[in-house]
């Protein structure tokens, strides 16, 4: 949902942007009183200072809300996205099977990659839930906001917000070390530093999940090696190479079959050959390594989203907005 003065409510449902034309046009006022009332006084003078702010919101016994303060047009704008008081399940996401074994990893790095939107959250969330169900770990999460409410089984989950309870994703993943983890979730990996604590949590013998924009295993990759220096990227090739264990990519599409969305997937397993290709510095080859490796539980995107269009779920058009960086998609729909 979008709330800007000037204009009534907006909404996306199932990505598709729709206005309320029978509520009201927003006024300025209105909108400072809502994000006033959801972050006081205190915390909308540094929304004015920083022009931009993450946090969760909810109304009780109706929703929690993901919401982002910003300005345009010098006037403050809303945007919420609603978060749902159920954890998903990895067999209710539609995610390739062999994601359900990445919760028995018991330590190293994995990664869920996207756009924004694409439910890396989601994600993240149900393989949280699913190891608390499971192992009696110690998860510490570093989240901004905080979206998923756990509630403590077999394990004990202690989550940490940006701005309330921590500094930033870095200083999150560096305190946890000192916290006796098991499992460290780290929200998104957006900056050099956080990439950097990131790394050193998975080489300590922790088991670390991120979240991280890129489109799929081989350019995560490539973006972790790049935020260092030259003299130092052939060791952190060789940290990666031992460390990260898979990287799962997503792309949300709107069904056609029925309501909702649904993802297309691709799955980066750390085989021995994709260990050599970080390694050796052969990023290129681990796509070709992906495409011949099905046995193994990988698959690209190309061939998740021709399921998805063969078996009635998205429809053409939806698959063929992805054909400019996808080629080998657009030869299979041609076929």
């Amino acid at each position: 949902m979008h709330l800007v003065a000037g204009l009534p409510p907006m909404y996306r449902i199932h990505t598709v942007m729709q206005r309320a034309e029978t509520m009201p046009v927003l006024t300025v006022q209105q909108v400072e009183q809502f994000v006033t009332e959801m972050i006081g006084e205190d915390r909308l003078a540094e929304l004015r200072k920083l022009r931009n702010m993450d946090f969760s919101s909810q109304i009780d016994d109706v929703a929690r809300f993901r919401v982002n303060a910003h300005f345009q047009r010098s006037t403050i704008g809303l945007s919420f996205r609603l978060i749902s008081e159920h954890i998903p399940t990895l067999e209710e996401l539609y995610l390739p099977p062999i994601t359900k074994t990445l919760v028995d990893v018991p330590q190293g790095l994995i990664l869920i990659t996207g756009q924004a939107g694409d439910g890396k959250s989601t994600t993240l969330a149900a393989l949280i839930e699913a190891m608390n169900q499971k192992h009696p770990y110690h998860i510490i999460t570093v989240e901004d906001p905080i979206e998923y409410l756990f509630s403590s089984k077999k394990s004990l989950v202690e989550q940490r917000e940006l701005g309330r309870d921590v500094l930033s994703f870095a200083e999150g993943a560096r305190d946890a070390l000192r916290q006796d983890p098991d499992v460290i979730m780290v929200g998104e990996m957006r900056d050099a530093a956080t990439i950097k604590a990131t790394m050193s949590a998975a080489e300590t013998g922790h088991l670390v999940l991120a979240s991280m924009h890129a489109a799929n295993g081989p350019q995560a990759v490539e973006r972790i090696i790049d935020v260092y220096r030259a003299e130092e990227q052939g060791l952190i090739r060789t940290v990666l190479a031992n460390n990260l264990h898979a990287v799962l990519g997503q792309i949300l599409f709107k069904r056609i079959d029925k309501e909702g969305l649904i993802p297309a997937c691709s799955m980066m397993i750390c085989t021995p050959g994709v260990r050599n290709c970080i390694r050796e510095d052969r990023v290129h080859e681990i796509l070709s390594i992906m495409q011949t490796g099905r046995s193994e539980g990988m698959c690209l995107f190309e061939d998740a989203i021709l399921d998805l269009y063969r078996n009635g779920r998205v429809d053409e058009g939806q698959a063929l907005t992805h054909v400019s960086r996808l080629p080998g998609l657009k030869r299979a729909l041609s076929a």
